[in-house]
């Protein structure tokens, strides 16, 4: 009797652990972790409320990744990196799966490039780009359509390092 009690609270335990680890790993897919390289404070995190909270730019294009064209709606890169007081040179962008892609800071517009929030106003999850993209309007101009553009278009994107 006292060995199946053991056994029953064993495993409530191990259940219970489990589901602190999901809820844990789920909380790491829809933060956005920003830090710089010179500092050593805390990292800051963004989750899609904060990201919401901030003045939105949305646009409708054609991706190379996606048919038709698709409404991006989130924050522009710059606007996120201004409200946090960041100063650098560059911007490293990493995925969940952790690819890396870095973007000049003199190649940040005002509202060019978003991290988009949303596709067609929906959340994007993980397995549709999510949880944050980053976002060129290519049908705009063709200095969007480059290869080096295409290959800043980061998906999953999770964490920003702002670099010397």
């Amino acid at each position: 009797m006292a060995i199946r009690h053991h056994l029953r609270a064993f495993f409530v335990f191990v259940v219970l652990l489990l589901q602190v680890h999901t809820s844990a790993q789920a909380q790491s897919l829809t933060g956005l972790q920003i830090t710089t390289e010179t500092t050593t404070s805390d990292p800051v995190t963004l989750e899609l409320a904060d990201l919401d909270a901030m003045a939105q730019h949305s646009f409708t294009t054609s991706t190379i990744w996606t048919d038709g064209e698709a409404t991006f709606s989130g924050v522009p890169l710059s606007a996120v990196l201004a409200s946090l007081n960041t100063q650098g040179s560059a911007v490293e962008m990493i995925a969940l799966n952790d690819y890396k892609v870095t973007i000049p800071m003199d190649q940040l517009e005002d509202t060019v490039p978003i991290i988009a929030t949303r596709m067609d106003g929906k959340v994007m999850s993980v397995r549709d780009k999510g949880p944050y993209w980053i976002v060129f309007p290519y049908d705009a101009d063709p200095k969007y359509q480059t290869e080096t553009i295409y290959s800043l278009s980061i998906w999953q994107l999770n964490r920003l390092k702002v670099l010397d």
